[in-house]
């Protein structure tokens, strides 16, 4: 199974009982071994997650704590995008050159990376005080 049939699949899966927009998110860890996400909303809504920090979370649960490329679909006209939370999250386990792929169910896709996503993004270099 590659990215986007991760994606796919666990679209399937979603909650979303009030917005009706399943997000399906796959990343790749550095071992190669994919973990999936969707999104879980909740009526109180800021209560809810995304799919891309489902997948996250997967692939923390597992063991892995670096990512090497990312894929989000949605059934959207234009590809969808990872929120501003989803994006810090993402650059904490990725790299700036990290590929990022949204692309929409019919398959129009933009491929971009992790540093064009988020530029000027908070990251533990910010943290040190050597």
């Amino acid at each position: 199974m590659d990215l986007l049939d991760a994606a796919r699949a666990v679209r399937e899966n979603a909650y979303a009982p009030y917005s009706n927009f399943k997000v399906g998110a796959a990343v790749r860890a550095v071992s190669g071994t994919i973990y999936a996400g969707c999104n879980v909303e909740n009526i109180a809504y800021p209560e809810g997650t995304c799919a891309e920090a489902g997948a996250i979370a997967a692939m923390v649960a597992a063991g892995e704590t670096e990512l090497t490329e990312v894929l989000v679909i949605a059934d959207s006209p234009t590809p969808t995008p990872p929120c501003g939370g989803c994006r810090q999250k993402l650059v904490e386990f990725g790299k700036p050159e990290t590929k990022l792929t949204m692309i929409t169910l019919e398959g129009t896709r933009i491929e971009t990376t992790l540093a064009e996503i988020l530029p000027g993004r908070f990251d533990a270099g910010h943290m040190s005080r050597t």
